[in-house]
């Protein structure tokens, strides 16, 4: 057992289910007097503790700044009967998964998408022949035994320096360096959403997931958040620009209006966080303030490509391409399977998705389908129509999801997370040290403060 494999299981010891969380909150009722809560930011996080402090008798209200309610839960109907999740999509493991148990309640109708399901191809379009995937398989071990090796030295390093032998090796071998890059992309950057070069080495994967599969809605993720927001009291358009806090009443001005409350939670996004595009005062102690600082916020984008029938593999959820660019377009989803839609979706993550949000949609839509005709011909259609998202360039976002970077530590996520005086409490993906990065950890990450309001 290695250094960073012990202090996960330290950090499990003192980690209650959800199910426990709401049992604590029910149980405090009664002994608590009706306060006035505002919560900043209607996600997944806010609507969970709005419901639970709303159901324990508290006076809430939910202040977002979008015209929209789900913050990174965003479910796009502008294709009539094509529901699509241009933010988070899927329950990533199902079984304890407590987002499993709510759409459960819903009666929400979910599909199976699994990455056994795949065919990779080469950068010339080649479909990948079993000796080539298991050689593909064979770096792939190499790599993962580098990082864990470097997991057990003294210092940290990124990613891409724990592997910059296998780089080395590689750089006169094309092919190999591009089978090393497709690896570093898929399952690391993808994943992940950061680039290697930013990854901690130490701590990348120190958070815990559910097992089962991975299934998504049918009608799309806000199926959850709208069950949730249902009898909240929620202001949309409402930007927050300030929050007051240490006095007797907290103060949260929007750009026009003050809010007034006995308590505050803030589910702003970390990027947003990292951006000071809200102001405290007094300002947030020095160690939230490095937390915020020294953790990283994730880039992963998609571009939705529907087209009048499908012409790609039917039977294959996940079409994989090892490209010569490298991040570029290596990851696509078929929604033909599953959904009997014929829709691709790519992605493209870290360095290569924030460089191509500059790009315009039009830029975007012919790089891809560059690499699709690659694959599958020259005579392949043009798409009927696209949807892309640009999370970075989103000012209520400014990233997808939050990341362990070099230089930061798990316990910085229970920094973040930290209650101010009993006033001031924090909630979010990445307050979760267990489910960062996941609509879990978001969910979960509301519960626990709405308990410790409850408790105090």
């Amino acid at each position: 057992m290695n250094k960073r494999t012990f202090l996960q299981l330290l950090t499990l010891m003192f980690l209650g289910s959800h199910t426990k969380v709401i049992a604590s909150q029910q149980e405090s009722k009664t002994r608590k007097k009706s306060e006035r809560i505002v919560i900043v930011g209607a996600g997944l996080a806010g609507l969970a503790a709005a419901k639970a402090l709303q159901q324990a008798g508290h006076q809430v209200l939910v202040l977002e700044a979008r015209e929209r309610t789900g913050g990174r839960i965003w479910t796009s109907n502008q294709w009539l009967g094509m529901p699509l999740d241009l933010g988070a999509t899927w329950i990533h493991g199902v079984d304890g998964n407590p987002i499993t148990d709510l759409a459960d309640e819903i009666s929400a109708r979910r599909l199976i998408t699994s990455d056994q399901k795949s065919v990779i191809y080469h950068a010339d379009g080649r479909v990948f022949s079993q000796v080539e995937e298991k050689q593909l398989r064979k770096i792939r071990k190499q790599v993962f035994d580098l990082v864990r090796k470097a997991q057990d030295a003294e210092t940290d390093v990124s990613i891409q320096q724990a592997i910059a032998q296998l780089v080395q090796e590689a750089a006169q071998d094309t092919h190999r360096l591009n089978l090393l890059n497709f690896i570093l992309s898929s399952d690391l950057e993808h994943e992940y959403a950061a680039s290697v070069r930013d990854l901690s080495s130490y701590w990348y994967d120190s958070d815990q997931a559910f097992a089962g599969e991975d299934v998504f809605f049918t009608q799309g993720f806000k199926v959850i958040t709208e069950y949730l927001a249902q009898g909240i009291e929620i202001h949309l358009a409402q930007v927050v620009k300030e929050i007051h806090w240490q006095q007797a009443q907290i103060q949260v001005h929007t750009l026009d209006q003050v809010w007034r409350a006995d308590r505050v939670i803030v589910t702003l996004p970390l990027g947003v966080l990292q951006h000071q595009d809200v102001h405290f005062v007094p300002e947030l102690p020095r160690e939230k303030r490095q937390a915020i600082a020294q953790l990283g916020m994730g880039v992963l984008n998609k571009c939705y490509l529907r087209f009048a029938h499908a012409f790609w593999p039917q039977a294959v959820d996940w079409l994989e391409y090892v490209s010569n660019s490298p991040g570029e377009w290596n990851d696509w989803i078929s929604l033909q399977r599953t959904a009997q839609l014929p829709v691709l979706l790519g992605f493209n993550a870290a360095d290569q998705g924030r460089a191509m949000e500059a790009w315009s949609d039009k830029q975007i839509v012919a790089s891809a389908m560059q690499r699709l005709r690659t694959i599958f011909g020259a005579s392949i259609p043009e798409p009927i129509d696209y949807q892309i998202t640009r999370w970075a360039s989103d000012p209520f976002a400014r990233g997808a999801y939050s990341y362990n970077a070099l230089g930061s530590r798990p316990k910085m996520r229970d920094s973040l997370a930290k209650p101010l005086q009993n006033q001031l409490f924090f909630a979010g993906e990445a307050t979760s040290k267990t489910y960062f990065g996941t609509t879990h950890g978001a969910y979960l990450s509301g519960l626990q403060a709405a308990q410790k309001i409850l408790m105090t």
